[in-house]
């Protein structure tokens, strides 16, 4: 891919397709990326994160392209995409050299040896690495090292976090990316792109883990160390609720739908029963808000059981200082911070948008999260130019680190 002197994220997930064009933000010290263009497409061929109808996909990838593209008045002809779906995993490498240099002083070569090295691991033919994060390395077995470049040693280390994910999954957004023309600049998972850009250099340092919810999928990323600890995407999202809601209301998903939005709440004072009412296609429907709220509880428990479940995969579950942030469309969800609380044992709360200039206004909701996360990790391998950009290893002196202090000072 040639460097473009604009970032492109393209967030393709289960209910929307959004995109973002941004540029480094020169004249304001408080911001460090101005957004220059927002779109934003129905998409109706994916299920759970997986693409189910491609020509639907594209369809909405084209709309949601275009409408940026007018409001930046840009061309985008890649940009940098999120993965979705179950099949997105993560496990754990160690990659091993000895520095071959006379004097034995390790250089850049020595580290992007190791961390080739690390990327050699066993996992079925069906699944392809998607993202490497390295987590820590060492030399001559001095541990906690975040970069090792201009140390003397033999033998160097690195821990890493490798993602992977289906190989039927990854080209078939490729082929959706293909029909609507744009190419892929790099990839990463749609939490972690969302920690960059909501997350604080201290909730990153302590442990925090950002979850963010979707239609179709709930996607979390744990940060320690500043660094990637663990990432895992569960298939269950805000469609779950509505079906729910239509179920339990005896009503059709598209009322469901406006009745989520409208007064799906996780707030107590929900519980009190009233009347409320919702309009579709010119017919009135009425619900109670106590019934609405009875089918809402199960299912956020459901959810939030799975989440500590990934927590305590890792060794995590009630172990973040920094607690858990919330994006994502449901995250909007009344009471979902304060709901969380109890079930987790931990502190939590509603993410923000950090940093973020330009037209800001149309992107100030934690649901952008991702896209703009995306929209930031174009920068970075725009920069990088290279045809492997999207598998490159990323860390404490990786490419979000490198847009940051080289773009964003």
């Amino acid at each position: 891919m040639q460097k473009q002197p604009y970032f492109i994220g393209l967030d393709i997930g289960t209910s929307k397709v959004r995109c973002a064009i941004g540029m480094p933000e020169t004249n304001n010290p408080d911001v460090s990326i101005a957004v220059i263009g927002v779109g934003s497409a129905e998409n109706e061929g994916m299920r759970k994160g997986y693409i189910a109808h491609p020509d639907e996909v594209a369809k909405a990838i084209t709309e949601a392209v275009g409408a940026a593209e007018r409001m930046a008045g840009v061309r985008v002809n890649s940009a940098t995409i999120n993965m979705n779906g179950a099949s997105v995993q993560s496990q754990s490498s160690t990659g091993m050299i000895s520095t071959n240099s006379q004097d034995r002083i390790i250089t850049d070569s020595d580290r992007e040896r190791v961390e080739e090295q690390a990327t050699v691991i066993n996992m079925p033919q069906n699944r392809e690495i998607v993202q490497v994060f390295a987590k820590n390395y060492r030399v001559d077995g001095q541990d906690n090292i975040k970069d090792p470049v201009g140390m003397q040693g033999v033998r160097l280390e690195v821990d890493t976090l490798v993602v992977t994910a289906g190989v039927q999954t990854i080209r078939a957004v490729e082929q959706a990316l293909s029909d609507a023309q744009i190419g892929i600049m790099g990839r990463t998972v749609s939490s972690v792109a969302a920690s960059e850009v909501i997350l604080t250099r201290k909730q990153r340092e302590s442990g925090t883990a950002i979850v963010d919810i979707g239609a179709g999928t709930t996607n979390i990323a744990i940060v320690e160390d500043g660094e990637i600890y663990a990432v895992a995407v569960l298939p269950i999202g805000g469609q779950n609720v509505t079906n729910d809601l239509a179920i339990g209301l005896k009503t059709d998903l598209e009322v469901a739908e406006k009745v989520k939005v409208a007064y799906g709440s996780l707030d107590p004072a929900s519980a009190v029963s009233r009347k409320v009412k919702v309009t579709h296609e010119k017919s009135e429907y009425i619900f109670d808000t106590a019934r609405i709220y009875d089918i809402l509880v199960p299912r956020f428990e459901e959810l939030l059981e799975e989440i500590d479940k990934v927590f305590a995969k890792v060794k995590k579950s009630k172990r973040l200082p920094g607690g858990v942030v919330f994006v994502g469309g449901v995250a909007k969800t009344p009471g979902l911070a304060k709901f969380a609380q109890e079930p987790l044992e931990l502190h939590t709360r509603i993410g923000a948008l950090q940093h973020i200039g330009g037209v800001a206004d149309n992107v100030n909701d934690s649901e952008y999260a991702s896209v703009i996360g995306l929209m930031m990790l174009d920068g970075i391998l725009g920069l990088e130019a290279s045809p492997t950009s999207s598998q490159k290893v990323l860390g404490a002196n990786g490419l979000f680190t490198k847009i940051k202090n080289t773009l964003f000072k």
